[in-house]
């Protein structure tokens, strides 16, 4: 059964460049790094953080800004400015879809504009483009790109097929590549950026954990969900909440129920629950790889009468609908990545970049390892955070990733209350 989502915004295909005029709230309900220490990288191998210590530049001139230097107000980027100078070309960014996961269009795109545009560069120095889930047009965006002059390209690939064919064609024409939010196996690219995604998946491991023990679930069956298998940031968050709920499974505590194939398509996640849910109706607790898979399924729960706070399942994103399903107790929490953060260290590693100027190791601060290409990446790896309704306040609504106006409305005003939170 194919759910109809009245809160997910789309916009027209191939939306570009310097994306001002996006609000907030526009395809902010069901969503998803979304993206580890869950470590965007490794099989099974685990990545390795190096000193945070300050580096000094190759040049008096050339500034440094290190991995903890972000902040929500982007001052650090103001600090870049001589590198701008410094560059040639332009800087092209290219972002997935607008399916598996909002955030593109509502976040990472308006971030990575005044990333790069505090950092110096004016709006004809950079494009900011969404693929719109089709391989090829994001094959034909980084070909445009290159052909009008850039010299560095921000990317979040598709799927790892796309995502080398891009980077092979990049190398070819002399383009630095930034793999931005996921990694692409057997890739070439420069760097690296993203959230350490293993640990997304230990904090979504964890997250399950203590809200089976609050929510006296005496014997948990649990469901254990997945993310697109072509997803290497499926792989690892699934690496990071296996290893967390290993023990228990092992222990006989837990009983893991049924089995899903994995996707980032949420009318597909709901079809999945409901196949496994029909089959095995012991099923009492969920492991969703994200709040945009949760968001169907949890309606889907209400509808055949659980009960608040009876069924615990994860989510990832803190999306509008996410938190709200948090405060009116159906969602354990979520795994949130504030993307201000992300989106600056990939503006920061392309400024360095186009002005061939090597990023300082406080930047860098830490690798990754393409296990297809047996390489390891040199990586930015940026810390998330487990969302309640507890740290609700201090951290989404504190960095207007989800305003309170929003998330207080109608029959969320008093969760949001008792959350102290002020909508």
């Amino acid at each position: 059964m194919r759910a109809t989502y009245p809160y997910r915004f789309v916009p027209p295909a191939n939306e570009v460049v310097n994306l001002h005029s996006l609000t907030k709230g526009a395809a902010l309900t069901a969503l998803a790094g979304g993206t580890a220490l869950v470590l965007a990288a490794c099989g099974s191998s685990s990545p390795s953080t190096s000193s945070s210590s300050s580096s000094s530049p190759s040049s008096s001139s050339v500034p440094t800004v290190s991995a903890t230097s972000f902040t929500r107000d982007f001052s650090a980027m103001a600090t870049l400015k001589p590198l701008a100078a410094m560059g040639k070309g332009s800087v092209g960014v290219i972002l997935p879809d607008t399916v598996s996961s909002a955030r593109y269009v509502e976040f990472d795109a308006p971030y990575l504009t005044k990333a790069l545009e505090t950092a110096g560069l004016t709006s004809s120095q950079f494009t900011v483009q969404n693929a719109q889930g089709s391989d090829a047009t994001e094959l034909s965006d980084a070909q445009a790109d290159i052909t009008k002059g850039a010299t560095v390209l921000i990317m979040d690939p598709l799927d790892s097929g796309v995502g080398t064919s891009i980077e092979k064609y990049a190398a070819s024409h002399g383009v630095a590549v930034i793999d931005y939010d996921r990694l692409t196996l057997g890739g070439s690219r420069k760097y690296y950026v993203s959230f350490n995604n293993v640990y997304v998946g230990t904090l979504l491991g964890q997250g399950l954990v203590s809200c089976v023990a609050a929510w006296h679930v005496a014997k948990p069956n649990v469901l254990v969900m997945y993310g697109a298998p072509t997803d290497n940031n499926a792989t690892l968050f699934a690496q990071g909440y296996t290893a967390v709920m290993k023990p228990y499974f092992s222990s006989g505590k837990w009983v893991q129920v049924g089995k899903a194939a994995g996707t980032w398509d949420p009318p597909t996640a709901e079809a999945e629950f409901q196949g496994q849910y029909t089959a095995h109706k012991n099923i009492n607790a969920l492991l969703a790889p994200n709040d945009e898979n949760a968001a169907p399924i949890i309606h889907y729960l209400q509808t055949q009468g659980i009960k608040a706070k009876t069924f615990p399942v994860t989510g990832q994103d803190a999306t509008l609908i996410g938190l709200q399903n948090i405060l009116s107790g159906y969602q354990c929490g979520t795994v949130y990545k504030p993307i201000y953060l992300e989106a600056q260290a990939a503006a920061a590693l392309a400024m360095y970049a186009r002005a061939g100027k090597t990023p300082p190791p406080a930047l860098v601060n830490g690798s990754v390892m393409d296990t297809t290409a047996k390489v390891s990446v040199p990586s930015v790896l940026l810390k998330p955070e487990w969302v309640t309704p507890s740290n609700m306040n201090s951290t989404v609504i504190a960095d207007n990733f989800v305003p309170a106006s929003q998330l207080c409305t109608g029959a969320y005003k008093a969760e949001c209350t008792a959350a102290g939170i002020m909508g």
